[in-house]
């Protein structure tokens, strides 16, 4: 079971692309970028040493289908035969994506980095 599921959320990342790749993209760029992508972001923290931390919080789901295996013995023209189905359920978390930003002379904030999110958000 447990391999089942790291296959599909695997899958899930191959398919969608890697998060750190795509917040990588954003590096060098205006934060309003980020926001125009993305919505506007849920959160904000200033930090220390004068940057901010921009939070975007996503629910993210993965359906794990239902599979039924079945197996039968012919005895003459009785048939016995058993069944038994595994999966069928929803997986559901919450992936934050956190862009650091570095105030510039327009007063809004340049992205300087990222925080790399958590691996089943990759």
């Amino acid at each position: 079971m447990v391999r089942l599921i790291f296959l599909a959320t695997a899958t899930v990342g191959f398919l969608t692309g890697c998060a750190s790749e795509m917040m990588k993209s954003y590096l060098g760029k205006d934060i309003t970028e980020v926001a125009m992508d993305r919505g506007a972001p849920d959160g904000y923290v200033d930090l220390p040493d004068g940057r901010r931390a921009f939070m975007w919080q996503e629910n993210q789901s993965m359906v794990t289908p239902a599979t039924t295996n079945y197996s039968s013995t012919a005895y003459g023209s009785y048939i016995s035969g058993s069944a038994v189905t595994t999966g069928g359920y929803v997986s559901t978390w919450e992936c934050t994506y956190t862009f650091i930003g570095q105030r510039n002379p327009r007063g809004s904030y340049t992205v300087v980095d990222f925080r790399k999110p958590s691996l089943q958000c990759e």
